[in-house]
Parts: C-alpha cells; structure tokens; sequence
C-alpha cells in the first residue's frame, strides 16, 4: 500500500475538521493538495477566477455556519491574492484556514522564482502563521492552526512548500480529537454582582448591541423589558437584535438613523453588548458605560469603561437579569420611542414623492422592492459603499434572514464571491448579492464562477456609474468629486454571454417584475439597475460643523431617502407604550 504523502495527511485532517470545500485556484506547488483533494471523498475542490474570491467565499461561509472553512494560493502571486478577504475574514471573527503554498523548500532564501515569504506576509491578518519545512511537523501544525481559527474566531495561516506537501508522511495521522465549537463564556459573580449594582444605581438605562448579541435575541429582549431600556445596535448587531424588538430605537453610526443616538447620550448608564463599534466619536464620554465581550481585547478600546465584562453576550445576561430590580417607570424608554418615530417619519417623503416614476432610478426605491420581493429566509452579501446604506435602512430582519457584508474591514468588492460561499453552503436557499458597479467590475471574474458550477446567486447591480460613497466623503471634505465616475457597460448583456440569466431595467415600473422574474430562475442570474447617481443629498437639519467628518450626524438621516419598513416597526411600537 503507497505510504500516505504529507498533502493527503493534510487534507484529511481538514475533512476531520469540518471542513467540505477548499477555495483557490490551482497552481504547481498546490498540486500535490489539489490531487490529494481530487482523490478524496469528503472535500470538494472550488475553482475561483481569482484568489481573494476564495478568501471572501470561505470567510462567508465560516460567518454562516460558526464552522472552520478554507482556502489556499499557489506559492508567491497566488497565495498573496488571499491577503484581502483574509483580513476580512479576521476582522469578522470568521474561522477560516487558509494554505499559503510555497516554494520549493531548498530554494527557500534564494530570491527563487515566486519566492516571497508569506509566514510573515500574513501576521497581522492572523491568530497562528506558521511555515512548514519538514513532514516531521505535520499534523500538529495543522491542528494547532485549526483550533487558533476555532478557538479564537479567526485566520489562521499554514504555510506549506509544494515540495513538502509531495513527500511521504512520517506516520499516519491518528486520530487526534479536534474542537470544532467554541464554549460560552460566562463571567465571574463579582463582576455579575458590580454590574447589577450599576443597573439598579441607574434611572435610564440604553442597550447598544453588535454582532456578540447572535444567539441571545431572547435575553437580550428580557433585560430590556426588566430595566425598560431603549435598544440600539450597530450595523452588524442590525440582523441580531432588530426584529422583533418593541425597544427598538435604530441604529448609530456614519450610517445611523432614528433616536440611537440620543437613547445613548442621554441615559445614565450605556451597556454595550457584543459590539466592536469603531466609531468613538458616536460614544459619549460622559455617561457611565458597562462593555459586554467575549474577547477581552475589545473591553476599553473604543471608549472609557466604568466596568468591563468579560463573557459572551448569552451567558451574562442569563447571570445578570435575575439579579437586577425591575423598574416600572418606562418615561425614558417612551420618550426615545418617541423620538424614534419622529425621526423616521420625517425622512420618509423623501423616499415616497414620485418615486416610482422618478429616472434614473432611486436606489431605495430597488432596496425596498428587494426588501420585498427576496425570501424571508434569504442570504444577503452586501457590497460596501452605498449598498451598506441601502441594506441597512431597507433589508427587515426577522431572525431567518442573514446580512453578510465587509462591515469591519470595508473593502470593495466582496458580495458578489461572499455569495460564491453562501450559495455552496445550501443551493436551495436564495442567496442575493447587493453589488455596486463598482465592486461588481473589480472581481467581475468571479461571476463565471456561478456559471461553471450552476450557482443559482442573484446578483441585483445597483449601477450609478460612480462610487458613490466615495464622492459623498469628498463632498463632506469640501472637495469637488473627482476619479469617481465610471463608464460602464451594459451589464446585463455581460452576464448573458456568459451563459447567465440578465436583464437591464431603466424604468422604476419594471423594477418589481425583473426581480421576480430573476429569482424565479433556476441557475445565476444578474439585474443591472441604472440608479440615480445624485442619491447623495445631504439633509437640511445637519450642519456644517456637523457634516465635517459625519462627528455628531448619528441618529439622522446622512443622507436622504427614507428607511423602508422600519417606519411602520417604530408606529407599530409606539401603539404598544401603555396609557395612563
């Protein structure tokens, strides 16, 4: 019987581990492992156009599942196409292993062909990098980089030379036990204790969730009701905590709408649960402030704490809420409601008036036809820019759905092989890509990936011929748009040489029917809709110091065009304030 090489050990020991795809694009030092994986049973082989798709589509799919994905590059150029969706995967806490090939072992130092030296390359975008130049160190480098993406919500980096990966293993791999879930984290009942106190010390009380509130809907809701706290989120905690929440008073950030803002510059005490929030200036720093996280690194680093709570968002609250006093005044809560609904009935005729004979076409007006139309369990990949906008005013969670996006990282160009990932996980759930024409053009290569492998993603193209995100950062600067503007093709046509379902829409009226008509397909498809460029406007009501830098402009409308159904979840809330 031929003696097992280190590629097959290799790729064994993923399958071990959960994972079932490996993303790339073949090259001479990953033949080795490419034909290890042609061989085995248990994990797929994907074909991407380009190596940052495959990054972006494992990272997806680890985000969907909580389980370890992966990718791998060719030695030199290939593996350092990775180093993008790497960083995003890593910002987005996303378990992904990814095999860096290598160069010829002996050549290692030598300027050699390709060389670079991607075991430092990927430091900075990983938990664990590490090179392997001798089959004596197979597996336990393997597994030690498994349970650092696991354990810790991560990259992690095998580095492995072409060369190496041919030769016979050492022995085979036992069967070593592999943890492929992380525990809950529940904190120490003096911390438990100081929080209560600062809870039930408080008159006003305002919740601020991120992405750390998946899984804890529930507890979430019951502290909120115990205290009678307004509920903010984040735009990553927006898909979490959004639906079905009676507390709901919007979202804050450079995107932010309704009274998250003043519900946590007027409280008495801010408790930020499972976010990462970047934005500090947003933060007050004059409120007293509890911080939840699961990882301890993210406790102070955006604003001043008066406690800080290392445990997951599920587990503490589980720990805390019994311990604290109900409060039966809901007057701060009913107020920020309020002022919710204020909020998002003032913004709303901007999206209605003519809206639906308006050319080119508003943007929001697709996103709330999207909205709409898209299945209640759908996958959402969302591309940065403009789209996050629209995604973030339009798309109505409702604990089923799921928004994927570049929300910590921001780069361009990651919906379209986020959905590569997402569709691969379950091709009978609809997966929509909300692509800019931007983004779209940069990795444009990869919608050939849905063709050759039938992925039935549909890509809904908001196409304004200019990065429009952009040109609102230099509009804010006092600086005239310039190097945004691109002449773009007709899209749909592309998609349709391409052995693809497109159609182009130009006319509002035909919005509704082009969509239907694209999700009833059964393979890929792409809807090329020519949306306004001057989408852009900015409200009356901020002012000038205001507009420099977006300082203080959370909780209103940065720019105009309405908030889709969240206007009728905010009057939907208020009927519920008790009456006297």
């Amino acid at each position: 019987m031929p003696k097992e090489t280190v590629a097959e050990q290799f790729v064994g020991i993923l399958a071990r581990a959960g994972v079932r795809r490996l993303y790339g694009v073949v090259g001479d030092s990953l033949n080795p492992v490419v034909d290890a994986v042609r061989r085995s049973p248990a994990i797929d082989w994907v074909q991407v156009r380009h190596e940052e798709a495959a990054a972006f589509a494992a990272g997806a799919e680890a985000q969907l599942t909580g389980k370890l994905a992966a990718c791998a590059g060719s030695c030199g150029p290939g593996n350092l196409h990775l180093i993008n969706g790497l960083y995003d995967a890593h910002r987005s806490m996303a378990p992904v292993l990814a095999l860096a090939s290598h160069i010829p072992g002996g050549e290692i130092g030598t300027g050699f062909f390709q060389e670079t030296h991607p075991d430092q390359l990927f430091r900075e975008c990983s938990h664990y990098c590490e090179l392997i130049s001798s089959p004596r160190q197979m597996p336990r480098v393997l597994r030690t980089g498994i349970q650092h993406a696991i354990g810790r919500g991560g990259v992690s980096v095998v580095v492995l030379p072409g060369d190496v990966a041919g030769e016979p293993a050492p022995g085979r791999a036992s069967e070593h036990s592999l943890v492929t879930a992380r525990p809950s984290v529940r904190p120490g009942d003096a911390e438990i204790d100081a929080f209560a106190r600062m809870v039930d010390e408080a008159d006003k009380v305002t919740l601020f969730c991120g992405s750390g509130t998946a899984g804890a809907h529930e507890e979430v809701m019951r502290f909120a009701e115990r205290v009678k706290a307004p509920v903010g989120h984040a735009l990553r905690g927006k898909e979490w905590i959004q639906y079905d929440n009676p507390y709901d008073v919007g979202m804050s950030g450079l995107l932010g709408y309704g009274a998250a803002y003043e519900a946590t510059h007027e409280c008495d005490l801010l408790i930020l649960l499972g976010t990462d929030f970047p934005y500090n200036a947003f933060l007050p720093d004059d409120v007293k402030t509890v911080q939840v996280d699961v990882r301890p690194e993210h406790l102070g680093r955006r604003a001043a704490l008066d406690l800080a709570v290392w445990g997951d968002v599920r587990e503490t609250l589980r720990c805390l809420t019994p311990r604290v006093r109900v409060k039966n005044s809901r007057k701060f809560l009913d107020k920020m409601l309020a002022k919710h609904a204020d909020a998002l009935e003032g913004v709303v005729k901007a999206y209605t008036r003519k809206v639906e004979k308006h050319t080119p076409i508003h943007p929001e007006y697709v996103a709330s036809m999207l909205d709409e139309e898209a299945d209640d369990d759908a996958v959402f990949t969302v591309d940065t820019g403009m789209n996050n906008v629209w995604a973030a005013r339009y798309l109505t969670p409702n604990g089923r759905r799921r928004v994927i996006g570049s929300f910590t990282h921001g780069s361009m160009a990651n919906a379209l092989p986020q959905a590569i990932g997402a569709q691969f996980l379950d091709r009978g759930r609809q997966v929509v890509s909300m692509s800019g024409d931007g983004g779209f053009a940069m990795l444009m290569g990869d919608f050939l990936t849905l063709v050759q492998y039938g992925l039935p993603v549909k890509v809904v193209l908001f196409d304004n011929s200019s990065l429009g995100m952009v040109e609102l950062e230099m509009m804010v600067g006092g600086l005239p748009a310039y190097g945004t503007t691109n002449r773009n093709p007709d899209f749909a046509a592309i998609a349709t040489a391409a052995g693809a379902y497109g159609v182009r829409v130009e006319k509002p009226k035909h919005v509704r029917g082009a969509l239907r008509d694209a999700f009833r397909h059964k393979g890929p498809a792409l809807v090329d809709v020519v949306t306004d460029p001057n989408a852009l406007s900015i409200p009356p009501k901020i002012t000038a110091d205001m507009v420099g830098g977006f300082a203080l402009s959370a909780g209103r409308m940065v720019l105009e065009g309405g908030v889709g159904r969240m206007v009728q979840m905010a009057r939907s809330n208020l009927r519920n304030i008790p009456r006297p």
